[in-house]
C-alpha cells in the first residue's frame, strides 16, 4: 500500500501527462505549422551557435608603466611628384636626439607618371650624414628648412652636382614619383620624424626646384601604424590621400600614441599601439625660408589600453537555445490550436448550410 502510495504521488507530479493515441487527430494545418515551427527552430539553433563562437572583445585602462623599450613606426606612403633623389627622412625626438643611422630599414621605389616600379634603392640612413644642422626647437614643431651650412665651397658647382641637377630635373620632367616604406625604431618619447626634401644642399635644391613654392609634397599614405596590427584595429591615416593642386606647403599631422595589448583566447599576447591623429597645412610663401615637407609629430599616452578576446559560457548559450526553442514550440501550438479552431468552425458552418 505505501509502495502504491508513492506512485500516485509521483505521477500526480508529471508535468507531462500522455493521451491514448486513438484520442489524438492529426491534420494537414497542424503538419504545416510543425514543418513552420522546425525550420524557425533550425534557424534560431545556428543563430545562436553562432552567436555563441563568436568571440567579442572588453577594453580595460591602466596606467602605462612601460620604460625603456622602443616605438616601432611601420611607414608606407607615395610622393608621386618627387623623384627618390631629392627624398629623405629625419626623425628628431623629445630630448633633441637627432638620429641619422638608425638601426632600421627604409626603402625607396622609384615610380613612373603611372606609379608603377621602375627602380629600387636601399636608403641605409635616414637622411645624408652631411645633414646636421636642422633646427628643431628642443623636439617642438621641427619647421622644415634647407640649412645655408651646405653651401659648397666657392660659388659654382662640382660635376656631381651638376649631374644631380640634371638627373633630377629629367625625373621631374618625365612625371617620376617615390614610395617610401620601411620602418622606424625609435625611442619611446614624443618626436617626430618628417619626409621632405631637406637632403639637400640649398644651392642644388634652388637649381632643381627654383624655390620652396615650387616642391611639390603632395603623398599618399597607405599605411602608417605604430606596432603590428590586431583583429579590429583601425588606423585614421591609411589610404588618406592629400594631391595639391595649387601652391605648395607643409603638411603636419598631430598624432596621439595610445599603448594598446590585444590578449587573443589562446593568451596570446600582441603589443601594440592605437593612434588619433589631428591635420594640419600651412601653405609656403615666395618670403619663407621653410622648404615643405610632410611632418608627422606623435606623442604617448600615459594611459594603455587592454583589449581582451572573450566567448560567452556555455551555460549562457543553453539557456538562450531553451529560450528560443522553448518559446517558438510553444507559438507555433498555439497557432496550430488556432488554425485548428477556426477551420472547424468553418467546417460546421458549410455543413449547416448544405443541410438547409
Amino acid at each position: 500500500m505505501m509502495k502504491m502510495g508513492v506512485k500516485q504521488a509521483l505521477k500526480s507530479l508529471d508535468a507531462f501527462p500522455r493521451a491514448e493515441d486513438h484520442l489524438l487527430q492529426k491534420t494537414q494545418s497542424g503538419a504545416v505549422v510543425s514543418i513552420i515551427g522546425l525550420v524557425i527552430m533550425a534557424m534560431l539553433f545556428l543563430h545562436e551557435l553562432k552567436y555563441y563562437l563568436t568571440t567579442y572583445t572588453v577594453h580595460q585602462m591602466s596606467v602605462d608603466l612601460k620604460r625603456g623599450e622602443n616605438l616601432p613606426i611601420h611607414i608606407n606612403m607615395t610622393f608621386p611628384s618627387l623623384p627618390c633623389d631629392v627624398v629623405s627622412v629625419d626623425a628628431i625626438d623629445m630630448s633633441g636626439k637627432h638620429e641619422v643611422d638608425l638601426d632600421t630599414n627604409i626603402w625607396k621605389l622609384r615610380l613612373n607618371s603611372a606609379g608603377h616600379i621602375i627602380g629600387t634603392e636601399y636608403l641605409s640612413d635616414l637622411v645624408e650624414k652631411e645633414h646636421t644642422n636642422h633646427k628643431h626647437n628642443g623636439g617642438k614643431d621641427h619647421e622644415g628648412e634647407v640649412d645655408s651650412a651646405h653651401k659648397p665651397h666657392g660659388h659654382g658647382f662640382d660635376q656631381d652636382a651638376e649631374k644631380m641637377v640634371k638627373k633630377v630635373k629629367e625625373a621631374i620632367a618625365d612625371g617620376e614619383g617615390c614610395r617610401v616604406y620601411g620602418a622606424l625604431d625609435v625611442q619611446r618619447v614624443a618626436g617626430n620624424f618628417h619626409i621632405s626634401v631637406h637632403g639637400l644642399n640649398i644651392f642644388v635644391a634652388q637649381q632643381i626646384f627654383g624655390g620652396p613654392t615650387h616642391v611639390n609634397v603632395s603623398h599618399v599614405i597607405h599605411d602608417l601604424s605604430f606596432g603590428p596590427k590586431y583583429p579590429g584595429i583601425h588606423n585614421p591615416l591609411d589610404e588618406t590621400s592629400r594631391i595639391l593642386r595649387g601652391a605648395s606647403g607643409t603638411f603636419k599631422y598631430y598624432i596621439k600614441v595610445v599603448p594598446t595589448e590585444f590578449r587573443y583566447l589562446s593568451k596570446d599576447v600582441i603589443p601594440t599601439n592605437q593612434f588619433s591623429v589631428t591635420e594640419y597645412f600651412s601653405q609656403i610663401n615666395e618670403q619663407d625660408r621653410n622648404w615643405p615637407a610632410v611632418y608627422f609629430l606623435y606623442d604617448l599616452s600615459p594611459i594603455t589600453v587592454t583589449i581582451r578576446e572573450e566567448r560567452r559560457s556555455f551555460l549562457h548559450f543553453i539557456t538562450r537555445l531553451c529560450a528560443v526553442l522553448g518559446g517558438t514550440f510553444a507559438l507555433t501550438g498555439m497557432l496550430d490550436r488556432w488554425m485548428y479552431r477556426i477551420l472547424e468552425g468553418l467546417t460546421k458552418s458549410n455543413s449547416r448550410t448544405i443541410v438547409r
